[in-house]
C-alpha cells in the first residue's frame, strides 16, 4: 500500500495559526516554532487552523515523545504564553567577534576589528540608533529597534536580545528570516540574521518621527524628500548612514539633514521612485 503523503499546511491557516498563538510556542512563548497538530494527522488527516497550534522544538519533542501530555497542548492553545504578556519571548542572537556589517538592500555598511567598548551605529534616523553593534567585556551585542507609523515600537533588539509586540497582522520566522507583515503582501520589515556577524534589512519601510526609508532589493528611497540611492559602501565610519537631525557629532559616510515631515507629497515620491527604478533597470549593462 502507498503511503499518503502530507499536503502542506495552506499559508493563509498558517497565519491565522500564527495570530491565535501570539506568534510563539504556547508554552513558553519562544518565537521559534513548528506548526503541531493537536489532533494527530494520523487520525484526522486534515489542516484546519483551529486543530493546530505553535510550539518550540523543545515542546514539540516533548509532546512527540509523550512527556508532554496533549491535553496541556490543548489547554497552553487556549490562553498562549505571548497573549499573555503582549510580547514574546527574549530570545538571545549569537552573534560575536569583531567584524560587523549592515546589508541595508544592496548598501553595506561595516566595520573591522571593532575596538572594545565602542560603538557603531550603521542605521540613524533622528540621532536614534535604528541598529548599532557593541563590544563590552569581549562581547559583541547587537542593538536594533523599529517602529510602525504610529512611532510605537513593534521589535526591539537590546544586547542581542530579541523580543517583539504581539499585535502585529503576522509575524513569520523561518531560519534566518524574519518578517513583519501589515497585510496580505505588506511587509513592514524583513529581516535576515546571520550571526555572528551581519544582520541584513532585505525590504520594507524604516519608520520614525515622520520619516519613511523605504527599502527595495536593490535601492534605498526616502519618501519625505524623494532621495534615491543604491549601492552605498563605508567601511570603519562610527555611523553609516543618518537620516534627519540632530547630525551626528561622530564621523558619519552619509547623512540627510532637515528632512521635511508628515506633509510631504507621498503620491508623488512613489511616481518617482518608479521612475528612478526604470531609469537604474536601463543602465545595467545586458547580458
Amino acid at each position: 500500500m502507498t503511503k499518503v503523503q502530507r499536503p502542506p499546511i495552506p499559508p493563509e491557516i498558517k497565519r491565522e495559526v500564527r495570530k491565535r498563538c501570539g506568534f510563539g510556542c504556547v508554552i513558553c512563548g519562544m518565537p521559534l516554532y513548528e506548526y503541531e497538530h493537536m489532533l494527530e494527522w494520523a487520525e484526522v488527516k486534515r489542516h484546519v487552523a483551529s486543530e493546530i497550534t505553535l510550539l518550540c522544538r523543545l515542546h514539540h519533542g516533548e509532546k512527540t515523545n509523550g512527556l508532554l501530555p496533549k491535553e496541556n497542548v490543548i489547554e497552553a492553545n487556549k490562553n498562549p504564553f505571548n497573549l499573555k504578556a503582549g510580547v514574546s519571548k527574549n530570545h538571545l542572537l549569537h552573534y560575536s567577534g569583531k567584524n560587523v556589517q549592515l546589508v541595508l538592500a544592496n548598501s553595506v555598511f561595516q566595520f573591522n576589528d571593532f575596538p572594545e567598548n565602542s560603538f557603531f551605529a550603521p542605521l540613524v534616523v533622528d540621532g536614534l540608533a535604528i541598529v548599532g553593534f557593541r563590544v563590552e567585556d569581549g562581547k559583541l551585542l547587537l542593538q536594533f529597534i523599529a517602529f510602525d507609523e504610529f512611532n510605537v515600537p513593534v521589535l526591539k533588539i537590546v544586547d542581542s536580545e530579541l523580543i517583539y509586540r504581539t499585535e502585529q497582522w503576522d509575524i513569520e520566522w523561518i531560519g534566518q528570516k524574519l518578517t513583519f507583515r501589515q497585510g496580505q503582501r505588506k511587509i513592514l520589515l524583513q529581516l535576515v540574521f546571520e550571526p555572528p556577524h551581519t544582520i541584513r534589512m532585505v525590504k520594507g519601510r524604516i519608520l520614525f518621527n515622520g520619516i519613511e526609508l523605504l527599502i527595495g532589493a536593490d535601492f534605498l528611497f526616502c519618501s519625505n524628500n524623494s532621495s534615491f540611492f543604491s549601492g552605498i559602501s563605508t567601511t570603519n565610519c562610527p555611523v553609516g548612514l543618518a537620516i534627519g537631525d540632530p547630525v551626528p557629532n561622530a564621523g558619519a559616510g552619509m547623512v540627510f539633514s532637515g528632512i521635511p515631515r508628515y506633509g510631504f507629497d507621498r503620491k508623488a515620491a512613489r511616481k518617482f521612485l518608479r521612475k528612478c527604478q526604470n531609469e537604474a533597470r536601463l543602465k545595467k549593462p545586458s547580458i
